[in-house]
């Protein structure tokens, strides 16, 4: 068949099916005012002809065309000065209508799929107000900001550093610095907005898997505060339990995007550990009181410039302690640094152990993160503890310490097998 034939087809079919679906969305959504509606289905297919026609006739400087949609923008609006007479401002009807308008051109200039995609996304925002209204109700206006700091940290930042080594004793350039700071920042955003606004109804032990991927001890703090309200509870132990499983499992994503070696040495002992946790997660859930099924996780979202800024500083910092201790001290002193960092927050220090370039074996450093993240799992029992109470969180600070205990122990035995050799 002729192309122009086939092209004119698609435009007909497109702008008749959007005439057919803004009738739908009247009758669905205002059945009583028919007068707020701007031309049938006939008018839309006559639209979508006009448009195809006229740009046909002149594609280069779409003088035809252009006229045309200036006409038609004059009648639409004195059926709009009619709408603000009766106090009604919605432009929606001329939006779609200057896009079955676009289907003519679209339908000559590009692929297949441009046309059918604009045609289904009308579909879906026509039929999606309902959805939309309860999500612009329910979402936090702070959150745009936070989007907007999203943005300007990987689309404005960090095009703009340069990937080149500018300080001697630095080995990374600012660059990649900032690449990881995105990166961990992103798997900490993501896993707050899908907490937040996908499952806003979500129970304790939904908390803690999604909770774990950004953030496992503020997890547990918020949870093991919870539980001196409550009492003892199996299924905030098993959501505790949950949250450092989820760490594991993050651990080993971060490690496989920034060195793919040490990730797949990870995963074996990871997963293992993971999957340990998750069955005595599930041990505490089948056992739980079903009554409390809902949490009220604390509003915070991770994804703050100045958080971000004290992380990259972070992660610089923690290279260039570890190059100073991995010179000095070797694989012991890299050992103890590594305990003692797990006390705080791990993930500068796991990301300058991966990014890094020192004078120890792969083999010391996937034992260094694991140490790491083993002391992390002991000061998570103590803050199970501390901020919920021995009666209540004994049993979930139990298995994290044991968790973090068998973790250091298993990097030690890597280490005594290096030895070994």
């Amino acid at each position: 068949m002729n192309p122009d034939l086939i092209h004119f087809v698609v435009t007909v079919a497109f702008s008749f099916l959007t005439g057919l679906e803004v009738r739908t969305y009247r009758e669905r959504f205002h059945p009583d005012k028919p007068q707020d509606f701007f031309g049938t289905a006939r008018t839309y297919t006559f639209i979508g002809i006009l448009g195809f026609v006229f740009y046909k006739i002149d594609p280069v400087h779409l003088v035809p065309y252009a006229a045309v949609l200036v006409g038609l923008t004059l009648l639409y609006a004195l059926f709009y000065y009619r709408k603000l007479i009766d106090h009604r401002q919605s432009i929606l009807l001329f939006l779609v209508m200057l896009c079955v308008y676009a289907f003519g051109p679209l339908t000559q200039i590009s692929h297949l799929w441009m046309p059918s995609l604009l045609f289904v996304l009308i579909v879906f925002i026509l039929n999606a107000r309902e959805a939309i209204h309860r999500f612009t109700l329910g979402i936090n206006p702070h959150e745009f900001e936070t989007l907007g700091k999203m943005v300007l940290l990987s689309a404005v930042i960090l095009p703009l550093l340069p990937n080149e080594n500018i300080v001697p004793f630095i080995p990374l350039s600012p660059f990649k610095i900032w690449l990881a700071v995105v990166v961990v920042s992103a798997i900490s955003y993501g896993g707050y907005i899908t907490q937040k606004y996908f499952f806003p109804e979500r129970g304790y032990f939904l908390t803690g898997l999604i909770g774990g991927t950004y953030s496992s001890t503020a997890t547990t703090v918020v949870l093991a505060r919870k539980s001196k309200q409550t009492g003892k509870n199996s299924l905030i132990d098993a959501s505790i339990i949950a949250a450092t499983s989820v760490m594991y499992l993050r651990l080993i994503v971060i490690a496989l995007l920034f060195n793919t070696e040490i990730g797949k040495s990870l995963i074996l002992p990871f997963l293992a550990l993971s999957f340990a946790g998750f069955f005595i997660a599930l041990f505490f859930l089948k056992n739980s009181r079903k009554e409390i099924q809902t949490s009220d996780f604390v509003d915070k979202n991770p994804l703050e410039l100045g958080t971000a800024f004290i992380f990259a500083l972070l992660f610089v910092v923690m290279m260039i302690l570890t190059q100073y201790i991995t010179e000095e001290y070797g694989s012991a002193g890299l050992e103890i640094f590594s305990f003692v960092v797990g006390f705080t927050d791990i993930d500068p220090f796991v990301l300058s152990l991966l990014t890094g370039k020192y004078s120890v074996t792969s083999q010391q450093i996937i034992a260094a993160i694991m140490i790491a993240a083993g002391s992390n799992n002991l000061l998570k029992s103590a803050y199970a503890l501390w901020f919920g109470s021995l009666k209540s969180n004994w049993r979930s600070a139990l298995v994290v310490a044991l968790l973090g205990l068998v973790t250091i122990g298993w990097a030690l035995r890597i280490e005594h097998l290096l030895c070994y050799k």
